[in-house]
Parts: structure tokens; C-alpha cells; sequence
């Protein structure tokens, strides 16, 4: 199920790329109702455009048709957002977030394979924290920026979708603390920008005998390796999948804001220790 409604996604992508141009930093679109081609509930899709509705991000917000589905267009700038994740030293990835549809694609995935919460390093808005708690998950987002901690703040105030908010460091914090029995932790980070980040926590997680064999992680890979990367195997993760035994589950292809105007996506690697 989540395969294909990752592959609609894509197309759904492709479809609003092509008929609609867009001069905004970040633009995407999320329908407005249940189609067959799209089978997400409507309250589902209802709460991913309150997100969308109450997100300063999003400057213009239009209502536009994809596939003969009533959709809405959300256009929006980060800059700000940007250069402020980028001040931390241990800020791997500056933000730049996913789609919202990707990110409940992401979200369902975690919850078909069985894990009970998520846990997202570097959560930015909140958007996947969001939607895992909008399918019944507990929720958990450790952002260091202390701005986008407060933008996550202002989203879910507005929407009244709670989940937890730490603004912490995800390389020193305690993971022990989090009270988690089966929990997925989403990485942000590309491979050779996400790989210091996603080491720190996989080995803090490591040492914990309680989540040692329960927990998950899943992370931002490629499709295309550029001619001096170290690592091109497992979609850029193959050595450190490797270097802590992790088995791979699946990977799901999914529209990012960076991906807009390419034709491969990204893909997202779920693992379980």
C-alpha cells in the first residue's frame, strides 16, 4: 500500500511541476478530496492543508486541479529558516524540507512496519512529527534551531496537532529519557552531510538495552552518486548500514522541495537494528 501511494505521489508531483510553474523557494500541492488515484481520507487530507494553511512558511496558497482532483498549491520561501539552522556546528543538513504528502507517506510507512513512535532528528516544521501523530503515533521532534522550534510551536498551536518538541542537540541528548518502546528515528541528512549525525545517534541508541533491538531507522538517500562520493552503495548508506549490522525493510521514493525540478526523487531507506 505505501509503495503505491509513494509512486502516486511522485506522479502527482510530476503532474504539478508540469502544468503549473512556480517562482517560489519551496511549492507543492496536496489535494483537497479522496480520489482512487490518491486514496488518502478526506479528514487526513484535511489536516495535512490545515498544516499547510497555518504554516508562515506558505505565502500563496492557490486552488489549482491535478488528474481531475480538486487540489491546493502551496507556494513559500525558507530563506530565513535556512540560514538560521545553518549557525550550529553540529547542523548537519540545513533545512529544507520535505513534501507534505512525502512526509505522510514516510509517517504511514513507520506505522505499517510496525513501529509505535517516531522520533525525527532535525524536524524543522514538524511536518513528519505531524503527521505521525495524525495516524495515531506517539511523536517526538528534536530540533537544535531554536527558530524552528518556535515555528513548529505556532503550526500545531494553530492546527491542534500536539506532539513533543525538544530543542536540543540530537549528538549529546538522552535517548534513554525519551520513554519509546518501538520507536523509528527519521535521520535529516543527505549521505556525506547526514553521516556524523546519523552515527551519534545510532550508536547512542546502540548502547540503550531496551531499544537495541526494537528500533528503526530511516534515511535520506540518492539515486544518482556524484563521481567523488565515498559511499555508493545502499543508496549512499551502504557503510554505515553495514558498520551497525542494520537490516533494510524497504525504501520508498518520494518528492522533496530540492528534487522539484528533477526527475529522480528522493529515496528514503527504512532500517531496523
Amino acid at each position: 500500500m505505501h509503495q503505491l501511494l509513494s509512486r502516486e505521489i511522485v506522479n502527482l508531483k510530476h503532474e504539478f511541476i508540469k502544468k503549473y510553474k512556480s517562482t517560489g523557494f519551496i511549492y507543492e500541492a496536496i489535494p483537497l478530496s479522496y480520489s482512487v488515484k490518491l486514496p488518502i481520507e478526506e479528514y487526513t487530507l484535511h489536516r495535512l492543508n490545515e498544516f499547510g494553511k497555518n504554516n508562515p512558511l506558505y505565502y500563496k496558497i492557490d486552488n489549482i486541479e491535478l488528474f481531475n482532483i480538486p487540489c491546493i498549491s502551496y507556494t513559500g520561501d525558507i530563506n530565513q529558516y535556512w540560514i538560521s539552522s545553518k549557525k550550529h556546528d553540529t547542523n548537519y543538513q540545513p533545512f529544507y524540507p520535505t513534501w507534505l504528502l512525502s512526509a505522510y507517506a514516510l509517517s504511514l510507512g513507520a506505522k505499517n512496519f510496525g513501529f509505535k513512535e517516531i522520533v525525527d532528528i532535525g524536524s524543522g516544521d514538524g511536518r513528519i512529527a505531524y503527521c505521525g501523530q495524525l495516524l495515531g503515533m506517539k511523536s517526538i521532534g528534536i530540533e537544535i534551531d531554536s527558530n524552528l522550534v518556535n515555528l513548529q510551536q505556532r503550526i500545531f498551536n494553530l492546527s491542534g496537532m500536539e506532539y513533543k518538541i525538544i530543542n536540543d542537540d540530537a549528538t549529546i541528548i538522552d535517548y534513554s529519557a525519551l520513554d519509546v518502546s518501538k520507536p523509528i528515528f527519521f535521520i535529516s541528512g543527505l549521505p556525506e552531510l547526514g553521516d556524523m549525525l546519523a552515527i551519534s545517534v545510532l550508536e547512542k541508541v546502540k548502547q540503550i538495552s531496551k531499544l537495541r533491538q526494537s528500533s528503526g531507522f530511516n534515511f535520506m538517500g540518492s539515486h544518482i552518486m556524484k563521481q567523488y562520493t565515498s559511499d555508493k552503495t545502499k543508496w549512499g548508506w551502504g557503510k554505515i548500514i553495514d558498520k551497525f549490522d542494520l537490516q533494510v525493510i524497504d525504501c520508498l521514493t518520494l518528492p522533496t522541495h530540492w528534487t522539484n525540478e528533477q526527475q529522480y526523487d528522493t529515496p528514503y531507506i527504512y532500517t531496523k537494528m
